[in-house]
């Protein structure tokens, strides 16, 4: 199961680590996979958080439909 934010995760972080990622936002490296893997989403908080580490809004993230 493939949801736009999680292609969008994949594509933001190119070839950094996961746990790099997970790690500046607060979260389980674990957890961020899931995230990538499209079998959680995050709250609220986290999406903020991961929008602000990527530079892009919350609404371009995890909303749009548009490809970042």
């Amino acid at each position: 199961m493939t949801n736009n934010y999680s292609e969008q995760l994949v594509k933001l972080r190119g070839n950094k680590p996961q746990r790099e990622i997970a790690e500046a936002v607060g979260i389980a490296t674990s957890t961020y996979q899931m995230y990538e893997n499209g079998k959680r989403v995050p709250s609220d908080g986290v999406k903020i958080r991961l929008s602000e580490y990527f530079g892009v809004s919350v609404q371009e993230l995890f909303f749009s439909t548009e490809k970042i």
